[in-house]
Order: C-alpha cells, then sequence, then structure tokens
C-alpha cells in the first residue's frame, strides 16, 4: 500500500467490509434468519444498516415492515450468530488491508472497532489469521451506544492509550464513517480510497 498513514499513532479497522471481507456470509445468515422469522428481506435496507448490532437491525426491520414475530430480538440474535458460526470458514477471508496490518504490527497500537459482538469478531479474525496482529478487539457488546454512535472507537483509542485525533480508522459504512468523524478521528472510506468492496446484499 502506497499510503501508510505514518502521521497517525494508532490504527482502528473496522472489521465486516474493511478489514475482513465478510459480506456473503452475513447476508446468508441474514436471508435464513429473516426468512425464518417471517421478516421481508430488503436488499438496499439492509446495506443501509452494515455495522448496526444485529438485535439492534431486526428492531429497525421489525418496526420498519410493521410485522409481528414471534421471536425476541436476542433470539434472533442467537439464531443468526449460530449461522454465522456454523458457516464462517466457507465465507470470510482478509482484504487487502491485512498488508497495511501485517506491516504495522509491533511498530504502533491497532485495534479492531466492529459493530459485531467480541466472541463472534474475534473467531472471524482468528479464521482469517488476522487476531494476532491486532492489540485490541472491541465489539458492540462492549459499549453502551454502539455505532452510528462515536463510543466504539473511543474505546479502542483508550485501551491503546491514543488521544482520539492520534487515531486513523478504517471504514465502508456510512454509519461507522459518522462514528468516526463524532469520534475526532480522521476516517478513511476503504471503498472510495483503496478499492475495497464488500458483497453485501448487492441489488
Amino acid at each position: 500500500m502506497t499510503n501508510t498513514y505514518d502521521n497517525y499513532q494508532a490504527i482502528i479497522f473496522d472489521m465486516d467490509g474493511t478489514l475482513v471481507d465478510s459480506g456473503q456470509l452475513h447476508q446468508n445468515a441474514w436471508v435464513e434468519t429473516l426468512n425464518k422469522y417471517g421478516i421481508p428481506i430488503d436488499p438496499q435496507l439492509m446495506r443501509s444498516l452494515a455495522g448496526v448490532p444485529t438485535k439492534e437491525t431486526v428492531e429497525i426491520l421489525v418496526k420498519h415492515f410493521n410485522v409481528e414475530v414471534s421471536a425476541t430480538s436476542a433470539e434472533m440474535n442467537d439464531f443468526k450468530e449460530d449461522i454465522v458460526r456454523k458457516t464462517m470458514l466457507d465465507y470470510v477471508k482478509p482484504t487487502k488491508l491485512a498488508e497495511l496490518a501485517i506491516a504495522n504490527k509491533g511498530k504502533r497500537p491497532m485495534a479492531v472497532g466492529t459493530g459485531a459482538y467480541t466472541e463472534e469478531a474475534e473467531m472471524i479474525l482468528k479464521a482469517c489469521g488476522l487476531y494476532e496482529l491486532l492489540d485490541f478487539v472491541v465489539g458492540a457488546d462492549q459499549v453502551t451506544n454502539p455505532k452510528p454512535a462515536p463510543d466504539t472507537f473511543l474505546r479502542c483509542a483508550e485501551l491503546m492509550g491514543v488521544k482520539a485525533q492520534d487515531c486513523i480508522v478504517f471504514e465502508d459504512a456510512q454509519t461507522g464513517m459518522q462514528a468516526a468523524r463524532d469520534a475526532g478521528m480522521d476516517v478513511v472510506d476503504v471503498l472510495d480510497v483503496l478499492s475495497i468492496t464488500n458483497d453485501y446484499f448487492l441489488d
């Protein structure tokens, strides 16, 4: 990668669609989950909710489509996460941002700040051979207000012992980019700058 972003003291990666190509993993899990519970599938809406944790996504969908469901958001979350665990190795792979992570191992702190839950994120990162490169993994379950709130990225900075303005964030989702900006951090749109695409509910 030509730009190594050396003027920042720490690096924060979003995971899904940024450091990890996992679009098909989550699309498959969502399709099975939404079909099971009778919730319509709107690809454009699903893409707009990329980065939003599963429980919150379910609640938004139920309200949006005004459907009655037979399960709680927690139960639907568990169903989806079970599919993710069972199919993970079939779908996930690192993106080219892994090169940046490898180049910076031991040189400056790095963290993942994700809308996924920590246990799932750690499994995915380990499956991709990325976990050992990172100093911290902050999932949605570690903060009171997950993305699009800035809490996830602020927690990453706190754990790394670096001021927010000294962190560079890599993101693919608008919700995550807004979270980074609200945290006072510079953010790289990986689609626009690095041509990293996430094959997730494409029309």
